[in-house]
């Protein structure tokens, strides 16, 4: 079995036209399509953690589905990705190994975890003691999942990601329920990779890069989400969504959250 990240997802629906609705960013149509809002915003760019909103949209506008969760994000915060969304915004910008979870708009690839199906409406993976995600930069295999007994043990021997982290990691869950956040598909060297959504180790360990939330909130989010309706993952901290969210046709926060 060879993995590979789900295609790029056209993204975010714009909100229908009224009489006085601010004007969209032409950088706003390349996610004009999508239905279903994963949304994670930070204090800062250096902020730890952060909290996960769920929007569906309706014909009058983006609604909030449930409550506002906790998330930890990367140990040094968030750093501008390689998304849907245009590059040459202002910030800090993801490198592979700076311990930052890359912001933007991100399509929303595979899921996957330890057992042999899941809940869920994306596509499903089941992850094998043999499956590995590439986060050696220079390999042709970068930023990929895949199974080294395809691919060869020697294509898998400097990787650090081992997605059966069960059996690899003194019987670590993280990886037990998550999905992929298609973060630099076109596997640019050094940008970053591996970056994904799953189960956290505590509401007080940081990740690596990634976005983790408890098994709970994990299993409600792959039940909802739905291919079909092209969902998004966007991650930014308060300043940058306030900058932005006009422009990008993004949701208006709730005061009381």
């Amino acid at each position: 079995m060879k993995l590979r990240f789900a295609s790029t997802i056209a993204g975010l629906v714009l909100l229908a036209g009224c009489a006085h609705q601010p004007p969209r960013s032409v950088e706003a149509s390349h996610w004009r399509q999508a239905q279903q809002l994963v949304l994670v915003t930070t204090t800062d760019w250096d902020a730890d953690r952060g909290l996960q909103r769920r929007y569906e949209r309706t014909p009058t506008g983006w609604h909030q589905v449930g409550d506002p969760q906790p998330v930890m994000v990367g140990r040094s915060g968030a750093a501008w990705g390689l998304g849907l969304h245009d590059a040459g915004h202002p910030g800090p910008i993801k490198r592979e190994g700076d311990g930052r979870s890359p912001a933007g708009v991100f399509a929303i690839g595979e899921a996957f975890g330890y057992a042999p199906t899941a809940q869920t409406s994306l596509p499903y993976a089941a992850m094998q003691a043999s499956n590995y995600c590439v986060d050696v930069s220079g390999s042709p295999l970068y930023n990929r999942i895949v199974d080294a007994g395809v691919v060869g043990a020697a294509a898998v021997a400097q990787a650090t990601e081992p997605m059966r982290r069960d059996l690899h990691a003194d019987g670590d869950q993280r990886y037990r329920l998550g999905f992929v956040i298609e973060h630099n598909t076109a596997a640019r060297p050094a940008a970053g990779s591996c970056i994904f959504a799953h189960l956290w180790k505590s509401p007080d360990d940081p990740t690596t890069g990634c976005t983790a939330m408890a098994p709970p909130t994990m299993e409600a989010l792959l039940g909802w989400l739905r291919p079909e309706r092209h969902p998004v993952f966007v991650l930014l901290p308060l300043p940058e969504y306030d900058r932005l969210r006009e422009a990008w046709g993004l949701p208006a926060l709730d005061a009381a959250d």
